[in-house]
């Protein structure tokens, strides 16, 4: 009788290593074989545990989407200004931590995936679609208490914001310009006064 190898490796830490490959590279620069050596596991582990490459991509775009929201959630926990919670969105485009990749994964996908990856292009849409959530929710918000003008429809001054955050994301992989990426902050979010 043939006994199952158990896993001798953390799938939440090697998903992880694999989501960061991805996002430094991209999809179709990614090669099996830098995945399998930045993972640390054996390429039969990765087939059996993750399956194609493809598959697995599909699984660390989830982990990003999922992280990333949790992170914006919590940066915004506790500010009763909604505002306030929405330049802290924002700014935390352009302040990231150095040891991450730059950009986005999200909207790395969105632009290197989306004309022939429908699963992959869901993903991102169905991220992005929450984080425009986030955003109204936050405006109404602030609209409710008088804080955020009144004179743009929540939904769609969300979708332009978040529009907007999109493109700061591709800005940050394109300039360490830190006070024009500050001045773009501060010119996009003056639409709430």
């Amino acid at each position: 009788m043939m006994m199952a190898r158990s896993k001798e490796f953390d799938i939440d830490d090697v998903l992880l290593k694999a989501m960061n490959i991805f996002w430094q590279q991209g999809y179709e620069k990614t090669s099996m074989q830098d995945l399998v050596t930045g993972m640390g596991i054996h390429k039969r582990s990765m087939y059996d545990t993750f399956g194609d490459k493809h598959t697995l991509y599909i699984k660390a775009l989830e982990r990003f989407a999922a992280i990333n929201a949790s992170r914006m959630e919590g940066r915004i926990e506790g500010i009763s200004s909604a505002k306030a919670a929405i330049t802290l969105l924002f700014e935390a485009t352009i302040h990231r931590s150095e040891d991450e990749p730059k950009g986005c994964l999200l909207v790395n996908t969105a632009v290197e995936l989306s004309n022939h990856d429908p699963e992959a292009a869901t993903k991102a849409n169905d991220a992005f679609l929450n984080t425009e959530h986030l955003i109204e929710r936050l405006i109404r918000h602030g609209q409710a208490s008088g804080e955020i003008s009144g004179r743009h429809q929540a939904s769609a001054l969300a979708a332009y914001l978040h529009n907007a955050l999109v493109g700061l994301r591709v800005m940050v992989k394109a300039t360490r310009d830190i006070d024009k990426l500050q001045t773009i902050v501060n010119t996009t979010l003056s639409v709430l006064e």
